[in-house]
């Protein structure tokens, strides 16, 4: 009986104890949200776009919090990574594209020197050639992760200038969806990118990389340009390594001309030698010593700059090999 009447209590507590513990959580994300009206006001954002932007954002979004800790790019191998977003399809509705875009991707290739293999690419792995550029509200997805703890003045930014796309009457609060992470339209930009980077290819007035083709080409092909591209060399290659081979000179921190990479028995993949231009190259093995090989160039740091992980560069170049192979 004892033993009960203590359960009880526990019980008791326990109930008593959790809508305490809920309603102090929600009192201190009304302040956090407060405190964050009163940033983006002094920021120069409009009550009006404050509070319609956050009218419906009452509390975190919890799946957003659960996709953010399990990123595919972090937890896959490499070769499962690439499976996943390079099928048969995609590399057939890429080459669907080149054939129904041509005039724009010229314009776009010529004007920014981004061959447009990549360009496409880019767009295929992103969001599908625009089939996919998902349907989180990024308004409430920025809200949670700039208010959850492990990269919340990265994110806080990011909601700032997101506001500020509103703000300036660039796209609809209705229509300003995207990935979980806040990643917008259908080249999957940041605000902070879509600020820096994103053009008016069609010279609509405004930039739409929700619905229009021009300027998400011009988007894609703007942001490569501006972050060092060289449309005279390509991403990278796998390549077969010699038994014995030295692997402490595997990592981006190395670079080496290919003719050094010819000399310590690196070949490409096919058991040929390597191209035979001076060009930089660096060798990484992002499965380990066990997994594929590949020497990648500067256009492939230029990749990573647009997502840092080995294996969305790879699968990015991968498939622009692909939609440019015969």
């Amino acid at each position: 009986m004892q033993m009960f009447v203590h359960l009880l209590l526990i019980s008791c507590i326990f109930a008593l104890a959790t809508p305490a513990g809920a309603a102090e959580k929600n009192r201190t994300f009304r302040t956090w949200l407060a405190e964050l009206r009163a940033e983006a006001r002094t920021a120069g954002i409009s009550q009006q776009t404050i509070d319609k932007a956050l009218a419906t954002v009452w509390t975190p979004r919890n799946q957003v919090i659960r996709l953010d800790r399990n990123q595919p790019e972090f937890k896959q191998s490499l070769k499962a990574y690439v499976a996943n977003r390079i099928n048969d399809r995609r590399v057939a509705n890429g080459r669907t594209m080149l054939r129904r875009y041509p005039t724009w991707l010229g314009r776009v290739e010529q004007r920014y020197g981004v061959q447009r293999r990549f360009i496409l690419a880019l767009w295929g792995i992103e969001t599908g050639y625009g089939e996919n550029s998902g349907n989180f509200p990024v308004i409430r997805s920025l809200v949670t992760l700039a208010y959850d703890s492990r990269r919340s003045d990265y994110f806080r930014g990011e909601l700032i200038e997101a506001l500020r796309i509103l703000d300036a009457g660039q796209v609809r609060l209705a229509r300003m969806k995207g990935s979980w992470a806040g990643a917008m339209g259908q080249c999957q930009f940041m605000p902070s990118a879509f600020r820096d980077f994103a053009v008016d290819a069609d010279h609509s007035g405004r930039i739409d990389i929700w619905g229009s083709i021009p300027d998400v080409l011009g988007s894609i092909a703007n942001y490569l340009s501006r972050s060092g591209w060289k449309d005279d060399q390509t991403w990278g290659r796998e390549v077969k390594l010699p038994k014995g081979f030295d692997f402490s000179v595997v990592g981006l921190e190395t670079r080496l001309p290919l003719s050094r990479w010819q000399a310590l028995g690196v070949r490409r993949s096919n058991g040929r030698t390597l191209p035979r231009r001076e060009i930089e190259a660096s060798l990484i093995l992002p499965d380990g010593p066990k997994g594929p090989a590949y020497l990648v160039y500067d256009n492939f740091r230029v990749l990573r700059r647009w997502n840092r992980s080995n294996a969305f560069a790879v699968a990015v170049g991968t498939l622009a090999d692909r939609l440019a192979a015969p």
